[in-house]
């Protein structure tokens, strides 16, 4: 017989003692059971006293943790939060070196434990904390420890980041300044200034007058990615804070300039070659956290942007217009101006029409939608000057065409300006998770204008592949956007590399990846095939589902939910050979294979799962900000519900992770496997086998004599055309 719901099996540990094994009613007050505890051992004051885990993060469990708790956990006795944090804050301030150093390692541990963190920080905690910073007096360990610590409390958002004074924020900077400073400190001090300008409008001020982007370049030219990561981390919410009329300012030298001027520092060639050389193209991989700021740092480039995307243009400013006559005067150099007013108009008219505007007789009208507004504008005449030979090439080969076939320079650099706008999504705010980044984007000062110029030239060069009429141009634009979107998930290192990519995906090679991704669903709607798919179907399903048994077997390792700093924390999910226990616990790195179920101390029975729940549905999701940057991660999130009420939540680290553990435990759970990789995984090997199996019908070899009448009617009687 199962014992009670309310009642799980642990083991306490006390040092010097042998363990105790209790049966732990979880209606008992925690008191109750700790004096019950206390007496076995024949300790007094069980008031000065708490149970921790004993692996993994040792955190203290209070009444609300304590349902967390599972059969086989192994607890140990110790001191209460509020004891340790006293005693912890006064060893703090020893005179004894020794003594002091213990303390703040012992309190770099503790601190990431919320309860504990509650009683040091009501005891004035980060006042001394603070103090011994400012101080200048710690170096070493001793100061690693205390920006540690500091920066773990301050993680539990009980202390508002605009309490930090500006002395401390000198200080601070001061080790991210020095040119020879202990790793560890440069990491913490690093990431203590990036939470300082996420958390605190007034912080970002003072935070961008101590640091310089010089300051900062030379982190990135380190061999350690850990302080890369961190030193562009600090870049980007300088600039995710910065004013959008600071972002948008041009100075001459960037590397003596202020965060604050994030905008042209970052369009600068210095910094853009250190990254591209110290970092993308380094001797090291690239890890998850710096794809991820690397993806942040291209999202907020291109969001400098959003403001002439959507900036009307104004018919009536002459200085707008004369860009347009300057777009017409390098395409028709060579003609004569005439004189009359009316003559003038009427060439102008027919120059525009040449040109491809809509408006012929006032292209500035062109430029009214937004987006992509004035953007266009800028990109048209970066070609028109920078790319003079090919724009002159483009315009004058269209309208010197006599056979409808032109291509509408001017519509067309309209809307694929606004098609790039919405594939990079100029304007958006980075998604938290993502890490899709494009190296070609690092590799040219100009990389957007560059981008544009390579694309206009493959829509020309798609048109007349297409021999479209004006009337094809919806068509044209969306063999474009395809062709463009194919290239650009090939992750080109640059935009040369980009250039033969899409030299590879002419309209030919469009409509033959189009046929083949439609031969699944087009080409066998047929009865005969139909109910050919309907048989195999059953045995691909089961196929599928082992595939994604035997991944869950193998494991994955998940982030720690709710962690945002670079000091990530790790846990890992494998389910044991025999499909009946997932086993799980918390690890200090991200493993670099198979992680053993000895190292992993929690465990739930598969027969206690209820049921799996995913996105909003998930109790770690359902107190989520509805931010935009938490979209990704909501739909990366699920969670498994066990007996009694309890759940394993889960954010998984891409799409496809995601989708291999939901179908996993939806087949555990005897549920039908519904993810868009099963959809896909299915559709591709039903496909593959019934072209096998309708190629060899095909290549039956016909004997000579006509062979004798089957008893029972054949069960299929079609023929099929490969062709």
């Amino acid at each position: 017989m199962p014992p009670p719901a309310d009642i799980v099996k642990v083991a306490i540990e006390w040092p010097g003692a042998n363990a105790q094994l209790i049966e732990m009613d979880q209606k008992r007050p925690l008191t109750s059971i700790i004096r019950e505890v206390c007496d076995g051992w024949s300790l007094s004051g069980s008031e000065q006293f708490a149970l921790r885990y004993a692996d993994g993060a040792q955190l203290y469990i209070t009444e609300q943790s304590r349902c967390e708790i599972k059969n086989g956990t192994i607890l140990r006795l110790a001191i209460s939060p509020g004891r340790a944090a006293r005693q912890l804050l006064e060893r703090t301030q020893s005179h004894g070196i020794d003594a002091r150093l213990e303390a703040l390692k012992e309190l770099a541990k503790l601190s990431a434990d919320p309860t504990f963190a509650a009683e040091f920080v009501n005891m004035e905690g980060m006042g001394t904390l603070a103090r011994l910073v400012e101080s200048g007096t710690h170096f070493g360990e001793m100061l690693a420890f205390t920006l540690t610590a500091f920066l773990e409390l301050m993680d539990h958002g009980i202390v508002s980041w605009d309490l930090i004074s500006l002395s401390f924020i000198k200080q601070i900077a001061s080790y991210v300044n020095q040119p020879m400073v202990d790793v560890s400190i440069l990491q913490r001090s690093l990431a203590i200034l990036e939470s300082m300008v996420l958390n605190s409008h007034s912080l970002y001020h003072r935070v961008a007058q101590e640091i310089t982007v010089g300051q900062l370049i030379g982190h990135l030219q380190v061999s350690n990615q850990e302080i890369q990561t961190y030193a562009i981390a600090l870049i980007n919410a300088l600039f995710l804070k910065a004013p959008e009329d600071r972002r948008q300012e041009v100075y001459a030298n960037p590397l003596e300039q202020h965060l604050t001027e994030m905008a042209s520092t970052l369009a600068q060639k210095h910094l853009r070659s250190i990254i591209l050389n110290h970092v993308i193209r380094g001797n090291r991989p690239i890890k998850a956290e710096m794809a991820h700021q690397l993806y942040v740092l291209q999202v907020l480039t291109f969001n400098l942007l959003e403001e002439r995307m959507m900036t009307k243009m104004d018919p009536n400013d002459q200085t707008q217009r004369d860009v347009i006559f300057e777009l017409r005067r390098i395409a028709f150099d060579g003609e004569n101006e005439p004189t009359g007013t009316e003559k003038r108009k009427a060439l102008y008219a027919k120059d525009y029409k040449m040109l491809g505007f809509t408006n012929h007789l006032n292209p500035a009208m062109d430029f009214t939608q937004t987006p992509p507004g004035m953007l266009a504008l800028d990109n048209m005449l970066y070609l028109a000057k920078v790319h003079q030979d090919t724009y002159i090439r483009i315009v004058l080969e269209n309208s010197s065409r006599e056979d409808k076939h032109e291509c509408p320079f001017g519509r067309c650099a309209i809307d694929l300006t606004r098609i790039l706008c919405e594939i990079l999504q100029v304007g958006e705010l980075p998604n938290e998770g993502c890490n899709d980044y494009h190296p070609m984007f690092f590799t040219h000062d100009r990389a957007w204008e560059e981008f544009f110029c390579i694309c206009i030239q493959l829509l020309n060069k798609t048109w007349k592949e297409m021999r479209a009429t004006p009337e094809d141009f919806n068509k044209v634009m969306q063999v474009v956007r395809e062709q463009i979107t194919r290239a650009l998930a090939m992750k080109p290192s640059s935009l040369d590399q980009l250039k033969n990519k899409l030299r590879g995906l002419n309209y030919s090679e469009i409509l033959r990846l189009r046929q083949s991704e439609r031969m699944s669903q087009d080409d066998f709607h047929s009865p005969p095939i139909i109910e050919l798919r309907e048989r195999i179907q059953p045995e691909i399903l089961e196929l599928i589902k082992q595939q994604r048994l035997h991944r869950l077997c193998e494991g994955s390792c998940f982030r720690k939910v709710g962690n945002r700093r670079r000091q990530e924390k790790f846990w890992f999910c494998r389910l044991s050979l025999n499909h009946k226990v997932l086993h799980y616990g918390d690890l200090d790195e991200s493993p670099q294979g198979e992680v053993p179920f000895e190292m992993l101390s929690d465990k739930i029975l598969v027969s206690d799962m209820k049921s799996v729940v995913t996105g909003k549905d998930c109790p770690h999701m359902k107190e989520k900000s509805a931010l935009k940057q938490n979209k990704e991660v909501l739909e990366l999130a699920f969670s498994v519900l066990y007996d009694p009420d309890e759940a394993l939540n889960f954010v998984a680290p891409n799409k496809y992770e995601y989708c291999i553990w939901t179908d996993g435990l939806y087949a555990l759970l005897g549920r039908e496997m519904s993810s868009d990789l099963t959809r896909s995984d299915l559709d591709t090997l039903i496909s593959m086998e019934m072209k096998l199996r309708l190629l060899d019908l095909e290549n039956i070899t016909i004997p000579e004599a006509p062979p004798p009448i089957p008893k029972e009617p054949s069960s299929y009687n079609f023929t099929y055309n490969y062709s």
